[in-house]
């Protein structure tokens, strides 16, 4: 499972660093709720309901990172199925870089 937690571990660390440069308390409570979002998807567990009384605009990003570290967790999970089904191995994970259309790294 390192795999599929890794850019989601990647993107909580983005998000806490974002949190700490935002200039206002609901950018940073925004920034904070879309870390706990991932945080809540590697964990499997939801906290929407708590969220609902926060203002929305941090509701919809707690929520855009639950969704998205969801999404990379089945995205791991498809990777893997592929993977065993086919004999095929997986591709490497690029974190950081910048890959183009084209690019064969």
């Amino acid at each position: 499972m390192k795999h599929a937690t890794n850019p989601i571990a990647v993107r909580i660390e983005w998000c806490r660093r974002q949190s700490t440069q935002a200039r206002t308390e609901p950018e940073v409570g925004g920034w904070s709720a879309e870390a706990d979002g991932l945080q809540d998807a590697l964990l499997n567990s939801d906290h929407t309901d708590t969220y609902r009384l926060c203002p929305p605009e941090v509701l919809r990003r707690y929520q855009l990172g639950l969704r998205d570290g969801t999404a990379l967790l089945e995205a791991a999970r498809m990777r893997r199925v592929h993977a065993a089904t086919t004999g095929t191995p997986q591709p490497t994970v690029w974190i950081g870089t910048n890959v183009r259309p084209g690019d064969d790294r």
